[in-house]
């Protein structure tokens, strides 16, 4: 079982695992190598040990580049958050761990909830082609996204005054409270970013094994034990596994 899964998968030998760099709270740092260091990283190198394989990490600068890279033969699995638009070319399995996603407004906006937000007229800073932007684009048809190429471009419009809104992930949001007392937050997130292995369609082989070496991650604590080592776990959850 585990050497025909590994010989579909990567044929080469090894297990090319594409990751998102723009997610600071999957990656967070460099090993003793210099590469890049962090839960997703981790879980890339876990499979690849399962596999029998060897790893190589394909680092992409943001999370629509690796996507759209997935018939480009890059990568062999996409450590990518799971989203319908991306799901039309990507085949996910269930997340591995979940990060919230919030809105941020200025106090004399006075918004109470989520809903508020979806309203002619409001603009809403948002990373481009994120998980979030995607959820916002099928979900929220009232508003404006102002779409920018990294996080801290969509902080800064916000900042400035340029936007009413800024969506982004929930750690990051609080950080940004921090340095402006007029900055707060709608606690209940708009969606969950499902952060999950993605592979080529058409191989549900793969798929199911996949989605039995997270539960199993999940169960015997491994995700955990990778939250504290990289110091995440206040910052994101870990999926009920049923």
């Amino acid at each position: 079982m585990i050497e025909t899964i590994s010989k579909k998968l990567a044929p080469t030998g090894i297990l090319r695992v594409g990751i998102n760099m723009s997610n600071f709270l999957l990656i967070n740092g460099k090993d003793s190598n210099g590469l890049p260091d962090g839960v997703s990283p981790d879980i890339g190198k876990k499979l690849a040990r399962e596999l029998n394989l060897k790893c190589k990490l394909v680092k992409f600068k943001k999370p629509g580049l690796l996507a759209d890279a997935v018939n480009e033969d890059m990568w062999d699995i996409g450590n990518i958050a799971c989203e319908n638009e991306r799901s039309k070319t990507i085949d996910f399995t269930d997340p591995y761990v979940n990060i919230d996603a919030n809105f941020m407004f200025r106090k004399k906006d006075n918004f109470k909830t989520n809903d508020d937000i979806n309203l002619p007229g409001i603009k809403i800073a948002v990373l481009e082609r994120s998980a979030y932007d995607l959820w916002l684009t099928e979900n929220y048809k009232n508003i404006e996204l102002i779409r920018v190429n990294t996080i801290e471009e969509s902080h800064k419009l916000f900042r400035e005054d340029k936007v009413n809104v800024l969506a982004g992930l929930k750690p990051k949001l609080i950080e940004e409270i921090k340095t402006n007392n007029d900055f707060q937050m709608i606690n209940s997130p708009f969606t969950y970013i499902k952060q999950s292995i993605g592979i080529k369609k058409g191989a549900p082989e793969i798929l199911d094994f996949l989605n039995k070496f997270i539960s199993k991650l999940i169960k015997e604590g491994y995700v955990e034990s990778l939250l504290k080592k990289h110091n995440v776990q206040n910052k994101l959850s870990i999926p009920n596994i049923y």
